[in-house]
């Protein structure tokens, strides 16, 4: 393993000292989960992760257990960001239904206790890895936890929501329409600077749109870095962040899993790194084309010709998103230590988008 992904593991991973913007009362929260969980003992003590760009997350350590919790970070927010309600009634969902998501304990919305909006759920021991490559591992490691992935992902797009009573989780059809005006606001919320390309993706967009209208369960940010796997099988024992999920089109899910493969080189958020520049053969990792196709053999899809409008889709919905933490930097309330450098790839992303647009036929 190379001094480079050391580095980038060590840097998001594990955790920290709670910094002090998002500091709490310890103690009170201690009182007010011994009340509330079953065997919930002190005493407690809390740590922050490194990791995440939005929700601040803690490690809560007792003698008996670990748990985890996620709140909305203090200070202004943008609309409808920060959902930690929707995530902890998705994951409540869906453990209930046996996909792989940690038991979720108690959700408190009475600010009074820590401050803000906050869930507590188990902690899932495991793998967590930041880089696609995944240094370290043998090539057929490498299949095996891509193939473990693919698996997951076609297993949640196949999940029936509306018998795990989800069927108002989101508004069913027009995925795309909604996703590109809900960006486009926060976007322009959170703008720093004029980025040509990204106004004309907002406006190519909605008037380019697949006729597919099909709906799942979307998890919205479906990566390496956001599960976590068996400490030394190829098996998904936990996904995690759902802030983001939503009833959607599962092949815009999808193909934003498919990032890695076709995101600019110069790009890293987190464990959201480009492929393009490894030899993936030699590393046992699927090619974007053989990671689809068992994709669509998992669940009965055929592989249609829009790619490349999910692509420029995909890539402009990460520019905005990235461009709210750099609204949130601006305004203070970013929760990672990080969370200043992502403001740098909108651009690229962007104009990695407009190119995708234009091979749709965007003039």
């Amino acid at each position: 393993m190379s001094r480079a992904d050391i580095s980038r593991q060590e840097k998001f991973s594990g955790t920290k000292d709670v910094i002090p913007r998002h500091r709490f009362d310890e103690r009170r929260l201690e009182r007010y989960l011994s009340a509330h969980i079953a065997d919930f003992r002190g005493p407690l003590k809390v740590q922050q992760f490194r990791g995440g760009q939005s929700n601040p997350t803690y490690l809560l350590l007792t003698p008996s257990a670990k748990y985890v919790l996620r709140r909305k970070p203090p200070g202004k927010l943008l609309p409808s960001a920060h959902a930690v309600d929707r995530e902890f009634r998705i994951i409540s969902a869906l453990h209930h239904n046996g996909f792989p998501v940690p038991k979720a304990h108690i959700l408190v919305e009475d600010e009074e206790v820590i401050g803000t909006m906050f869930y507590v759920m188990d902690f899932v021991e495991g793998r967590l890895f930041w880089d696609p490559d995944l240094p370290g591992l043998t090539p057929d490691e490498r299949t095996r936890i891509y193939d473990a992935m693919n698996e997951t992902i076609a297993a949640l797009h196949q999940v029936d929501f509306a018998a795990l009573g989800l069927g108002d989780y989101g508004k069913p059809g027009n995925y795309f329409a909604r996703q590109v005006a809900r960006w486009s606001k926060q976007y322009a919320a959170s703008q720093t600077e004029t980025i040509v390309e990204m106004d004309k993706l907002m406006a190519w967009l909605p008037g380019s749109i697949p006729s597919d209208d099909s709906v799942s369960i979307v998890h919205g940010d479906f990566r390496l870095d956001n599960m976590i796997l068996h400490p030394s099988e190829p098996r998904v024992l936990a996904v995690l962040d759902w802030e983001l999920s939503t009833l959607g089109h599962p092949l815009g899910d999808f193909s934003y899993h498919l990032m890695p493969w076709y995101m600019p080189e110069e790009v890293n958020i987190g464990g959201l790194v480009s492929l393009r520049k490894f030899d993936l053969q030699a590393l046992g990792i699927p090619s974007q084309e053989e990671y689809l196709s068992a994709y669509c053999e998992r669940t009965g899809r055929e592989m249609d010709d829009n790619q490349d409008f999910y692509a420029a889709y995909n890539l402009f919905r990460m520019a905005g998103i990235l461009q709210g933490i750099a609204g949130r930097v601006r305004d203070g309330t970013a929760s990672n230590e990080h969370a200043s450098e992502m403001g740098n790839y909108v651009r690229p992303l962007a104009v990695e988008g407009w190119r995708f647009a234009q091979r749709a036929g965007a003039a």
